[in-house]
């Protein structure tokens, strides 16, 4: 039994033993001991308003019972836990409330023997069938919902239970109430102790089995969403966000142990023509290898028709919801990420490759340990290759979001190169200066309008105050209605950018001690940085049928 239980309380297999196992155990875990926590402080306070608990033993024992489990759900609900320790305090936390919950009930029914002067064998006798009441649905209830909530082995479950149950009927068996008010050890011709620990042990054992096949099925059912989420070599953790065609998860290499992104395009939303396309946009991404390009490990079809492709996982936050969230950019800092976006699209480009969909909500913001502000350009979506074979892009569509189109993508989509992009780099540049972006409008029409034939306001003007004339110079460049009037080229841009006098002003300290306060902050919430990116909605218009297609942000 003591080998038995120490096994218990070792950690699952290594196979399992993963940060998200690791946490959902510890939440599960800190769950159980706040429920146990709850009922035993009701019924502390019941028991005290009521004739139950008195002052004496009965109230001290109450109120350890409601301490102990008040600290067993703080040591889980505090801090970052090992399986293993969260293992040791569930057995250890089990077994302890076994015993103490004896004692309670003991210290109470001797109450009621001294209330009604049980002291006979018939009164012994009458004891233990509150024995048997008061010690099995208590504690029997509270291990069929640790049964239900934590995950665990069957064989772990019936060992732990089976402890709970041994330490139960001993010390049952042992220990009765005396006339006043107290507890004795129990001598062989006190009627009733042939009959209790067979009594008990039934119904203990009864209660075993039932936490054990709860166990079992809960188990199994897990094991059940494990294999399903198994996506060939990777396994699917959570999901990060879902769009008109489908869904992105987070996921984990099962042999390297790699965090990845994995976006799945599913059948039923999507119409084979789509899938071709995000295939072939795989294809040509996959071409990509700048370090400021989301890199693609792999992509391919299941036997259900899912296509799906594996991506690096970012963690980090796109430049829409560092806006958001933190308002407008300073201009040295703006120059960092805007020099990097260019120096993505630079390669792109010379590969004749369009990204056609670049906005602040493609545009992810992460970390490397000897560097803060990387950027990551994402969702290739809408990619299309020029200089080549145009049959094989989408053409007669006009593509891309809105708010950050340039006119000739608005007016003549089958025409576009790398200058429009950069014109949608620079309406970037304007919502990170600005809070805001270029034009503003009530539809998508007036907003195609205003990129068409209005003059966009300075960035300066904007935010009514001073902004480096360079940096204002390349960001109106960048927006010129006439491609030829915006920078050559991505890799222009770049070295424009880098030239401004704030390029060397951007400060490596600050800019860490920003990013260990977001790290800080999602301590207290670890999904954070895993939130659905939100923006302006990405549009393809069929200009042949006139049909609006919402397509996903990512």
């Amino acid at each position: 039994m003591v080998r038995a239980l120490l096994r218990a309380m070792r950690s699952p297999p290594t196979t399992q033993d993963t940060e998200e196992a690791r946490a959902f155990l510890q939440a599960r875990l800190a769950l159980f001991w706040k429920v146990l926590f709850i009922f035993t402080l009701a019924g502390a306070v019941l028991g005290l308003l009521g004739p139950m608990v008195k002052p004496g033993m009965d109230l001290v024992i109450t109120a350890g019972n409601v301490v102990l489990n008040g600290v067993l759900w703080q040591l889980c609900r505090r801090g970052k836990r090992s399986v293993r320790f969260s293992r040791i305090l569930e057995a250890t936390g089990l077994v302890v409330s076994g015993i103490v919950g004896v004692f309670l009930t003991r210290y109470l029914l001797a109450g009621l023997v001294r209330g009604h002067g049980l002291v006979t064998a018939e009164g012994t006798l009458m004891a233990d069938a509150y024995i048997c009441m008061i010690d099995l649905a208590p504690l029997a209830m509270f291990l069929a919902i640790r049964a239900a909530l934590i995950p665990s082995q069957p064989w772990r479950t019936a060992i732990l239970t089976g402890a709970v149950a041994a330490v139960k009927v001993v010390l049952s068996s042992i220990l009765v109430p005396t006339s006043d008010g107290g507890l004795a050890w129990r001598d062989a011709d006190q009627g009733a102790y042939p009959w209790l620990p067979s009594t008990l042990i039934m119904m203990w054992a009864i209660a075993v089995i039932t936490c054990t096949v709860i166990s079992w099925v809960i188990y199994g059912l897990r094991a059940e969403v494990r294999e399903a989420r198994k996506f060939g070599q990777y396994v699917l953790e959570r999901k990060l966000g879902e769009g008109a065609m489908g869904v992105v998860y987070r996921a984990t290499h099962s042999m390297l142990r790699r965090p990845a992104a994995i976006k799945l395009l599913l059948r039923d939303r999507a119409t084979e023509t789509d899938l071709l396309r995000f295939e072939r946009e795989v294809q040509l991404t996959s071409r990509l290898a700048h370090p400021n390009t989301v890199s693609i490990f792999d992509y391919g079809r299941t036997a259900e028709g899912v296509f799906y492709y594996v991506m690096e996982y970012l963690d980090g936050l796109d430049l829409q919801r560092l806006v958001d969230e933190n308002g407008p950019v300073e201009p040295a800092r703006a120059i960092h990420i805007l020099a990097q976006v260019a120096g993505a699209l630079a390669e792109a480009h010379a590969l004749g490759l369009i990204h056609r969909d670049i906005k602040p909500a493609n545009i992810i913001l992460t970390e490397r340990p000897d560097e803060p502000d990387v950027v990551k350009v994402v969702d290739f979506g809408l990619v299309k290759k020029f200089g080549g074979n145009l049959a094989e892009s989408v053409t007669e569509t006009l593509a891309g979001t809105p708010l950050y189109m340039a006119p000739e993508a608005i007016t003549k989509p089958d025409s576009i190169d790398g200058r429009s992009d950069l014109y949608a780099v620079g309406a970037v540049a304007y919502f990170l200066l600005t809070g805001h972006h270029v034009f503003e409008a009530g539809s998508v029409l007036e907003v195609c309008s205003k990129h068409m034939l209005e003059a966009p306001v300075p960035p300066s003007v904007r935010v009514g105050k001073a902004l480096p004339e360079d940096l204002e110079a390349i960001v109106l460049g960048c927006l010129a209605k006439d491609r030829d009037a915006r920078p050559a080229s991505a890799a222009v841009l770049r070295a424009s950018l880098l030239a401004c006098k704030d390029a060397a002003r951007f400060d490596l300290a600050a800019a860490r001690s920003w990013w260990d306060a977001v790290r800080a902050a999602q301590k207290d919430d670890p999904h954070a940085s895993d939130a659905p990116r939100s923006g302006p909605a990405t549009m393809a218009i069929d200009l042949g049928r006139r049909s609006t297609l919402v397509h996903e942000d990512r």
